[in-house]
């Protein structure tokens, strides 16, 4: 559920961020990142292995942020930080910044070890529940119906009903309930004061925690170092612009001081908050740019899976071609709600994309 597909062509200059810690925590572990904030990381099944966690001291206890994909081996390092490093306090808190498998996996494992209720926003648990029971537009028959308006045909999706098992295999519980966060709300953590801050584009109602005081930004998937997190239209909105919303985040993102140290979900800690933006803004600039003219005059009508080659440099297994599929909608929608392009159905019953003669 949490692919990410990185361009080649329209990579960053990573000179202009710096990376304050060189070698992240083995499992098992924690490596300090500011006062009262410990960097562990936990093993991920699948090509992207690794997600960061974040343990943050709560006065007479800790808080969690987000909490791994369910496997005996997270649980395993799990167990060890609770022995090695807790001091005998308790977890008091467990926080899930959004609904991908690989943050809230062992969300219900943690919180009924510790009888806890996961602070969350309600865009993200009410959408872990939707995917976890296949319901709302979540079931199989509607991604195919998706893929195929599109233009994928109907052998390359295959993969389809094995993705959805692969959410379950991530999460095979989720909790009944959840306490609710919403963006811009404070939240008192030891003694720094965090700002919920809700970015979208990637999930609904992703939530962020920036700690002015410290000067840390928990940017979870919204913001990575090396590789740009999946933008992707699904099938239960497929109308939607994630593309646009995704640079609006970018633009609250840009706010924040620049000296911030970013913690990432994947990758290392960074700092050069505003040139990562910078270069993620270009980053899909130039994927709009070369989709526009892709459906100019020359070429003619383009569907999602015609623009594929445009937007990435590789071929794609079934697993990840539905994410590359994904973000060619994505992007074909984004120049659609900007008057760019307008969208026909052909005579096959796919959708077509074409230039309206309006500039990006």
């Amino acid at each position: 559920m949490n692919a990410i597909t990185p361009l080649k062509k329209a990579q960053p200059d990573q000179s202009s961020l710096s990376y304050p810690i060189a070698e992240p925590p083995a499992p098992g572990t924690v490596i300090a990142v500011a006062p009262g904030v410990f960097w562990l990381r936990m093993p991920l099944p699948f090509v992207l292995n690794h997600i960061n966690l974040w343990l943050l001291e709560d006065g007479d206890g800790w808080t969690i942020v987000d909490c791994g994909f369910s496997t005996d081996e997270a649980r395993g390092c799990w167990e060890q930080i609770f022995a090695r490093y807790l001091n005998g306090k308790p977890v008091t808190r467990v926080i899930v910044t959004h609904f991908h498998p690989d943050h809230i996996g062992l969300c219900d494992w943690l919180c009924k070890q510790h009888q806890l209720l996961p602070w969350m926003t309600k865009g993200e648990y009410l959408q872990a529940h939707l995917v976890h029971k296949r319901l709302g537009g979540i079931e199989p028959e509607y991604m195919r119906e998706l893929m195929m308006r599109h233009g994928l045909d109907d052998a390359r999706m295959k993969w389809i009903e094995e993705r959805e098992h692969l959410y379950a295999r991530g999460v095979p519980t989720l909790p009944h309930a959840h306490r609710r966060i919403r963006d811009n709300e404070t939240i008192a953590i030891g003694a720094h004061a965090w700002r919920v801050v809700a970015g979208h584009g990637h999930s609904p109602e992703h939530a962020s925690l920036y700690c002015e005081k410290l000067g840390v930004f928990i940017a979870g998937d919204m913001l990575l170092p090396r590789i740009s997190t999946n933008v992707s239209v699904w099938p239960a909105e497929p109308e939607s612009d994630p593309v646009g919303e995704f640079l609006d985040s970018l633009a609250r993102y840009a706010t924040l001081d620049a000296c911030t140290l970013v913690l990432p979900s994947h990758g290392l800690p960074f700092q050069g908050l505003h040139a990562r933006v910078s270069a993620l803004r270009e980053h899909h600039r130039v994927r709009l740019e070369r989709v526009t003219q892709a459906c100019g005059v020359t070429q003619g009508p383009q569907r999602a899976v015609d623009v594929l080659p445009v937007l990435f440099d590789r071929t794609f297994d079934d697993h990840h071609l539905l994410f590359a599929m994904g973000e060619a909608i994505a992007h074909l929608n984004c120049l659609m709600h900007r008057g760019v392009l307008r969208r026909s159905v052909n005579g096959s019953g796919n959708y077509q994309f074409e230039s309206t003669g309006k500039s990006l």
